[in-house]
């Protein structure tokens, strides 16, 4: 597994990147991006790759598919992200979020960071 590309994804970021009517049904939203990245994966990369999607607040509780891990944060989700980051040892890691504090300490740790549009139609 360690040179599987883990790509943790953001999902109060992504979905909110759109303004879809996304905050009238933050889970369904969730779950929505959450089945677009188990069908599509992360488009224009290649190879294997383990999928993780963050969620927090009103999407905790979103359930896990086969392809895409859905990790509830207890607290902050980009602590959790960084969390995740952190653990991933030598692995390739991209996050997927425009956050720009999350950016940067997730950069500080080595993941490759790409806004919202690499997941989003």
């Amino acid at each position: 597994m360690s040179d599987v590309l883990l790509v943790v994804v953001d999902a109060a970021n992504v979905v909110g990147s759109v303004p879809d009517g996304w905050w009238r049904d933050r889970r369904g939203a969730a779950e929505r991006l959450r089945d677009r990245l188990a069908a599509d994966g992360v488009p224009g990369r290649d190879g294997p790759m383990e999928i993780v999607l963050v969620v927090e607040g009103a999407a905790r509780g979103v359930e896990s598919v086969p392809g895409v891990r859905v990790e509830s944060a207890v607290g902050s989700g980009d602590d959790r992200m960084v969390e995740l980051v952190g653990q991933a040892g030598e692995r390739p890691v991209l996050v997927v979020t425009a956050d720009r504090e999350l950016r940067r300490r997730v950069g500080e740790l080595g993941a490759e960071v790409a806004g919202p549009r690499t997941v989003r139609p």
